[in-house]
């Protein structure tokens, strides 16, 4: 202690400290309350809460800039999960919003250390956590006010009216905001009264009538007469007012109209007012100055620590996603009760339908069937690795909802629907010419490795087939469905289970017949979606005049014979053979028995892309006849038909815990 008072040290460290405080004044939050919730439970250092409240707490000091500064995580089971929630002033630029979040973290989990449920304002940021459930839900409790000048008004009745006008026309404006932001500010003018400046908010996860109710409630806090600053704290909204600039100017609604009422000279009066105020700040400055810079330091030394806490967080975990979670009767709505018109299709694990959000925007909603083998291990894979993959060949999730029995995925609307409805249909076949099939199968391609090489995590798609390949509205692939992903790390690409899951007629033999899987089990999965690309037909039952046929026996049987255009779907004609038959070898190469003979999906687009590169001969194709059906494991207990071809089924086995590979 003697050595951090000597006046060596002290002149030593007052550049730097002076340094920083300049730095952090322009943007540094200042704290204005905080409620820990004691009725709700305290939780132990050494918990599974706390491991799950500093999971989501580092998902927020870490996350990218959301674009509209709200954040919601939750993470963990039953009683032990851990809500968070977090939204930034809407006028808030992102550097200000982080770190306004991260100081909130680090005073928060101070001020409340034990308690389960904490709540904590800042001028810039709200962050709140809780074991309970909190999205989608309006609390206008616990309420805090700040009287921040109580000083009379001089033309109190042009300022009730004033106030009135602007308040309720942000009311309007920020609670009819969409899914992704509910904000509003402005300013209204009054002769010889001069601007008052409002703003309103409220998180964006509520309802239009829930945001209204909230910031009703608020306003009737406000005081009969005649604070010229007040502000309001809610976990669902906030209110502020004053008689001075306080937000962005180019972030406010439009300007309120002049608002004119005839009032005596008050000239008098004003210039008293204004003394005062100018002798307040004169003595209270230096107070300020000194008090600021000695928070502003301890904020710096204080949130150096706790970047240092959140690197040491493993990155590569998969955590709870950053984006929207929906509310069950939000999506409902958005369906029309998820209406048959507005059924898209049906697949083993439930209907997608297409509904439009209050903003406009049409989704495709993904609704699990009650009951479906697709149980919540896979549905939170799949919910937390689209998260993380962002390709222009992978389909967008935009959120999810996770609430009682239900458990729906919302998806960016593709129109065009799955590649299968568009190469196995006699009619809609004809729209796919050469160009455009081959524009599919290198999207497909790309997709494919960014998945296996280039994404931040190795993935293993693990279902890929044509009804898992959608298309948008320029016919580009995008691949979907990753409910049975498999997460390797980045020197690790293939594994065993003894309890198995796909599709058959895209399964790789080795893993079908013995659940081995790797990356070159998606390469056999594309190379069957490429023949069937290529002949217009299913796998399982390649149409051959009154013959139906396994597709890659097929395959197999012309080519070693040399008959390649009998596999070419007749609409395609003859015409750009070269890259048609290249496509065909390549699909060969990548249906090969052998494992090690598949490419890589890295090579695959290289020969797809090069003429000048030579493509070794194939090996036969490894496929599943009906004759060896008999071979598959005893554990395979339960077939499902995916479509009206008898040898599509699909094999639905629990999933086993290989928590090496899988998400």
């Amino acid at each position: 202690m003697v050595f951090c008072n000597s006046p060596v040290v002290m002149a030593f460290f007052l550049p730097f400290a002076l340094f920083f405080f300049a730095r952090i004044c322009a943007t540094q939050p200042v704290f204005v309350n905080h409620v820990c919730m004691y009725q709700v439970g305290n939780f132990t250092s050494n918990s599974t809460y706390k491991t799950n409240l500093d999971h989501v707490l580092s998902s927020i000091a870490t996350a990218k800039d959301s674009g509209n500064g709200f954040y919601n995580f939750s993470y963990g089971e039953s009683s032990e999960r851990t809500n968070a929630m977090a939204l930034c002033r809407g006028d808030t630029k992102p550097d200000v919003c982080q770190s306004c979040l991260n100081d909130s973290i680090y005073f928060l989990t101070r001020l409340c250390p034990k308690q389960k449920e904490g709540i904590g304002w800042y001028d810039n940021c709200m962050l709140r956590y809780s074991s309970r459930r909190m999205f989608g839900t309006m609390e206008a409790e616990p309420m805090y006010i700040v009287l921040m000048n109580n000083d009379s008004v001089i033309k109190e009745d042009l300022f009730k009216h004033n106030l009135r006008t602007l308040l309720y026309s942000l009311k309007d404006n920020a609670s009819s905001g969409d899914s992704l932001r509910k904000y509003a500010a402005g300013d209204i003018f009054g002769e010889g009264l001069g601007r008052i400046y409002a703003l309103m908010q409220c998180t964006p996860d509520l309802s239009q009538i829930e945001c209204d109710a909230c910031l009703d409630s608020a306003i009737q806090k406000i005081p009969a007469c005649c604070s010229v600053a007040w502000r309001l704290f809610s976990p669902s909204c906030n209110v502020r007012y004053q008689m001075s600039p306080f937000f962005d100017p180019l972030l406010v609604s439009p300007p309120l109209p002049l608002v004119f009422v005839p009032s005596s000279n008050t000239t008098s009066s004003e210039d008293k007012k204004k003394t005062a105020v100018h002798t307040t700040i004169v003595i209270a400055l230096p107070f300020v100055v000194v008090s600021v810079f000695a928070i502003g330091i301890y904020m710096f030394l204080r949130s150096r620590k706790l970047r240092e806490r959140v690197e040491t967080t493993d990155h590569d975990d998969i955590s709870p996603v950053n984006f929207l979670q929906y509310d069950f009767k939000t999506i409902r709505d958005a369906t029309d009760d998820f209406a048959i018109s507005n059924k898209l299709g049906q697949g083993g694990f439930g209907a997608v339908y297409k509904g439009k959000l209050l903003n406009g925007q049409e989704v495709a909603v993904k609704r699990l069937a009650q009951g479906s083998q697709q149980g919540d291990f896979e549905f939170k894979t799949e919910v937390s690795l689209v998260a993380k993959l962002q390709h222009r060949n992978l389909v967008r999730l935009l959120g999810f909802c996770f609430e009682r029995n239900e458990r729906l995925l919302i998806y960016e609307l593709l129109l065009n629907s799955s590649l299968d409805r568009f190469i196995f249909d006699p009619v809609q076949r004809q729209y796919l010419d050469w160009s455009r099939r081959y524009r599919i199968i290198v999207g497909i391609s790309r997709g494919l490795v960014y998945l296996h090489e280039d994404s931040r995590f190795k993935v293993i798609h693990h279902d890929l087939k044509a009804s898992n390949i959608l298309l948008d509205a320029d016919l580009n692939p995008k691949i979907t469905d990753f409910g049975m992903a498999r997460l390797c790390s980045t020197d690790q690409s293939d594994g065993d289970t003894s309890k198995i899951k796909g599709t058959y007629g895209y399964m790789a033999p080795e893993y079908a017949l013995y659940g081995h899987f790797s990356v070159k089990s998606d390469v056999f999965s594309f190379g069957v979606i490429l023949l069937e690309i290529m002949s217009g037909q299913k796998n399982s039952c390649f149409q051959d005049g009154e013959n139906t046929e396994h597709l890659l026996s097929y395959t197999w049987k012309n080519w070693m014979e040399g008959n390649v255009g009998a596999i070419i779907d007749p609409i395609l004609g003859r015409t750009c053979m070269d890259e048609m038959v290249r496509c065909i070898h390549l699909g060969l190469l990548c249906v090969q028995e052998n494992i090690e003979s598949r490419p890589t999906m890295a090579s695959a687009v290289v020969m797809l892309n090069s003429n000048s590169f030579t493509l070794p001969v194939p090996l036969r194709p490894g496929f599943l006849l009906q004759s060896n059906a008999s071979n598959l494991p005893q554990h395979v207990d339960d077939y499902t038909q995916e479509s009206q071809h008898s040898l599509s089924e699909t094999l639905y086995i629990e999933e086993e815990s290989a928590n090496q590979f899988i998400l």
